[in-house]
């Protein structure tokens, strides 16, 4: 009985970090790349540079810099919500949470080495990463997972050419 309440529950607690893995897959990863392109310009690669040069501490401290510049952009979209603004609202949330882990993922890119350098973050962090990525592993041999890829592949297809039309005009 006891092994079958831990297979339910690790079951229950598996299904939000998978969302959480699948959503760095498809989420934080490819909006990281777009700002990583932003690197080609000279302001923004000196500011990454300086990022980058940060102490352990510092660069960790930054994390809360994306969180308290939203604050005043998400009491804006409560505004809207409560002036019956609800599509704007909810326009700016997504926006806000697009942008925002945007920015997060980059700097967590930039940061990574110097934060590794505390012993109880590389002590948390080595093991979900190893964890991470073996099940990403499974995930992505299992055929649901193929299976959306593939859609995936087919949608940018279609998109891309859909854009060529409309440029073309």
């Amino acid at each position: 009985m006891l092994t079958l309440i831990k297979k339910i529950l690790r079951g229950i607690l598996l299904v939000p970090v998978l969302l959480v893995l699948l959503f760095e897959e498809w989420g934080w990863e490819p909006l990281a790349r777009f700002f990583g392109r932003l690197a080609r310009l000279p302001l923004w690669a000196k500011l990454e540079s300086d990022i980058k040069s940060l102490p352990p501490r510092a660069a960790l401290m930054l994390f809360g810099v994306p969180v308290i510049a939203l604050i005043p952009v998400k009491l804006l979209a409560l505004y809207l919500f409560g002036r019956g603004h609800a599509v704007l609202g909810i326009t700016l949330v997504i926006a806000t949470k697009i942008t925002g882990t945007a920015v997060v993922a980059r700097l967590f890119q930039l940061t990574e080495p110097a934060m590794m350098s505390l012993a109880w973050f590389a002590r948390i962090y080595s093991p979900w990463k190893a964890w991470k990525n073996r099940v990403l592993t499974q995930v992505r041999q299992s055929a649901p997972w193929r299976a959306m890829c593939e859609t995936k592949a087919r949608i940018k297809i279609l998109l891309s050419k859909l854009w060529s039309n409309i440029s073309k005009q």
